[in-house]
């Protein structure tokens, strides 16, 4: 099944409190954080706090947990702890290439057997632009085990190359982090996975988050990950066809289906052709996913 999650809200995993003020938001997907947003310190006890809150979370909403890089001393620590918790899945952050994916499938494959866990339940997002390695090896993901998604971010990979900043004067992001973006979308696209737009840092900017969720799912983005719950409606409402591109999309889908064997139709003063009709299948069919 095609991964459908709108908004996907980042909690930190050594609070309690956060994670249970989360929960209570509308997020389609929960992100519970071991790596940027928890201390190196209080890794330990963020870990069994995550556990726990794996352990009380209902089966039909499973929080997914972004775990520390592969090549730290936390990665497998982080597995150890929470796999048996079942998890609705990973996020794999400053991901190298491919292979960095093949590595935690193998992991993961030995832990859900030793811990009584579906084989191939948990599923992984990839944050595939983190590194200065991972933007030569972008379009490598399809067929990767357990990929439902890729996603970006701007910060890591500026801190790698040595940048002292990501923006440009106008505040918009300079041109190698807008190719980061534009290769995630190349990549989940030659992946057959769904593509997530990184995080708008100001969770008080509403209409800035306004902006950059709609020019996201405009550019072919599924969906948006969020840093306070007070994002999450509005990312929600961005990334939902509205009613009016559900009923456009029927009609264009409902014309082609009447008109078998044409490849070009008019509608409304419009000359559609094949990827209109797959664009508007689509539309129809996230509607339908999303009810």
């Amino acid at each position: 099944m095609e991964f459908t999650a709108r908004s996907l809200l980042f909690v930190p995993g050594d609070s309690e409190r956060k994670m249970q003020k989360a929960a209570a938001a509308d997020a389609d997907l929960l992100l519970v954080d071991l790596e940027d947003a928890v201390a190196e310190s209080a890794k330990p006890a963020a870990r069994e706090m995550v556990r726990a809150f794996l352990d009380a979370a209902p089966a039909h909403s499973r929080p997914w947990v972004r775990i520390n890089p592969l090549d730290t001393q936390h990665a497998l620590q982080d597995l150890t702890a929470i796999v048996g918790g079942c998890p609705g899945g990973l996020m794999l952050p400053k991901v190298r290439s491919r292979a960095d994916v093949e590595r935690l499938d193998h992991y993961l494959c030995a832990l859900e057997a030793m811990e009584g866990v579906e084989p191939g339940a948990i599923k992984v997002i990839v944050v595939a632009t983190e590194t200065p390695q991972a933007l030569f090896s972008i379009g490598d993901y399809q067929g990767a085990p357990r990929l439902a998604a890729l996603t970006w971010g701007a910060e890591d990979i500026a801190t790698a190359i040595g940048a002292l900043d990501n923006r440009d004067d106008n505040g918009d992001y300079a041109p190698l982090y807008q190719m980061a973006r534009s290769l995630c979308l190349a990549g989940a696209a030659a992946a057959d996975v769904v593509a997530i737009e990184t995080i708008h840092g100001n969770f008080r900017d509403t209409e800035g988050l306004e902006r950059t969720a709609a020019l996201a799912r405009r550019s072919g983005f599924r969906g948006m990950m969020a840093i306070h719950p007070d994002q999450v409606a509005t990312i929600n409402r961005a990334f939902t066809p509205s009613d009016e591109e559900v009923a456009k999309a029927r009609r264009i889908v409902e014309l082609f289906a009447a008109n078998p064997g044409v490849g070009t139709l008019g509608l409304d003063g419009e000359m559609l052709d094949v990827p209109h009709l797959k664009r508007a299948q689509a539309t129809v069919a996230l509607a339908e996913r999303l009810g």
